[in-house]
């Protein structure tokens, strides 16, 4: 096992360049299976999700190649439909991109339920109503979904109950190669829809309206294979903005589109924090006293729900009350008993959290309890003087590409440690 071990209290400065984004690069892993051809895929976060979804598409059959560090060649002609391991598919939620690459690919897909992050009930209802609509029947029983369209996918007009990523990417997987042509409506707008919406038309689909909530998919018959290149991670770079912002730094994050980053930008600024945008970058300088604000996380353009958790450390260091709701998941705040470990002071009411500023927070040992909740717990060890310890550093692997050497790059005395061989360092300075 593993953990992080932080001797915090310095600010961090300097510059930071972000990863591509794994929310867009997972589906799009998922996507070359349309293909049956080869595909080159460019910017790959070097993270845990990315490297398991390489492992579940060679079990599948498919050819898997790293050309370097951060660039895959995918050759998906020989998949195996229904072949994908269930042990593997449970570690991971995006795994249900498969349902949708599977349908389009095969008329027929057959995976375990998907796993992942545990914060409430994410169910898969408006994926399979989506599929249903295509003219496929949905079977869910034994931990396993299938989906089968045995008179083949016919392209039809889909209106989800709520905002849905993960139902919006799942029907475009599997409609773009329908019978017909598919209009998704009330679909959601991130930047990685776009992203996998590009993809898939580089490699000859047929899709507009990608980032509106109204996406129009004409089927084609065959997609070929292509080179494509992920767009930057909002969140990494989220994260590390608020990272400035908490040790009073100044970062200069890289390799970012400041558009996706606004809604943040935004409740930095209203916190009083400097940030400069550029064509390709951010600038972020603590410029004194953190006002107390209040958030609500939204589908996009909103401020991001897998920013919530990097947010509520900002805030506990802030003057006042603030207020920070979630208005996308449930049961996101586990991560609050962990804050106050280090002397936060937070209630939370249902999906709202009251929390009250500290002038500073104090090292302990603490958990990852999930991924972004994990980069929280970071952000928490940094601002605080003394040695913290983050276990269940696996969550945070899921998603950040090496954000121990980035973040020691800018001055944070931050390392990754073996236990329980190695003596806890939190016990020897405490």
């Amino acid at each position: 096992m593993e953990k992080i071990v932080i001797n915090g209290g310095t600010p961090l400065k300097g510059c930071i360049e972000v990863s591509g984004m794994k929310n867009a690069a997972l589906p799009i892993l998922m996507g070359c299976l349309l293909t049956e051809d080869k595909c080159v895929i460019e910017n790959l976060p070097e993270i845990d999700d990315v490297t398991l979804s390489l492992k579940i598409l060679k079990t599948m059959g498919l050819s898997v190649r790293m050309l370097n560090r951060n660039t895959v060649e995918i050759d998906s002609t020989h998949a195996v439909g229904g072949s994908a391991p269930i042990d593997l598919v449970r570690k991971m939620r995006a795994s249900y991109y498969l349902l949708g690459a599977e349908l389009g690919r095969f008329g027929r897909a057959y995976v375990g339920y998907p796993g992942g992050c545990d914060f409430g009930v994410r169910p898969i209802d408006q994926h399979i109503k989506g599929f249903e609509a295509l003219g496929a029947e949905v079977n869910v029983e034994g931990g396993y979904v299938e989906v089968l369209a045995g008179d083949g996918l016919r392209g039809n007009n889909i209106f989800f109950d709520v905002i849905t990523v993960g139902g919006t990417m799942n029907v475009m997987l599997a409609a773009v190669k329908a019978n017909g042509t598919t209009i998704i409506e009330n679909a959601a707008r991130e930047p990685h829809i776009v992203d996998l919406a590009n993809f898939l038309n580089t490699c000859g689909a047929k899709i507009s309206g990608a980032g509106t909530d109204t996406i129009k998919i004409k089927g084609v018959e065959k997609l070929h294979g292509c080179s494509y290149a992920i767009i930057p991670d909002m969140i990494e770079a989220g994260t590390y903005m608020l990272a400035a912002a908490a040790t009073k730094g100044s970062l200069k994050i890289k390799n970012v589109i400041p558009k996706h980053l606004e809604s943040i930008t935004a409740k930095l600024a209203e916190m009083g924090v400097e940030v400069i945008d550029d064509d390709e970058s951010v600038t972020v300088t603590y410029r004194g006293t953190l006002n107390r604000i209040n958030v609500k996380t939204m589908p996009y353009p909103g401020f991001p729900t897998d920013m919530q958790p990097q947010m509520g450390v900002l805030l506990c260091l802030a003057e006042g009350v603030s207020l920070l709701s979630e208005g996308v998941y449930d049961n996101r705040f586990r991560y609050v008993e962990e804050l106050k470990r280090m002397g936060a002071i937070v209630k939370v009411d249902g999906r709202t959290a009251v929390i009250e500023g500290v002038s500073k927070l104090s090292p302990a040992q603490i958990k990852a309890m999930d991924l972004r909740a994990g980069a929280a717990m970071v952000i928490a060890g940094l601002a605080s003087k003394g040695v913290t310890e983050v276990e269940d550093i696996h969550h945070i692997e899921r998603g950040y590409d090496d954000i121990v050497g980035k973040l020691r790059m800018v001055g944070a005395d931050i390392k990754k440690v073996s236990f329980p061989d190695e003596e806890s360092a939190f016990v020897k300075a405490n």
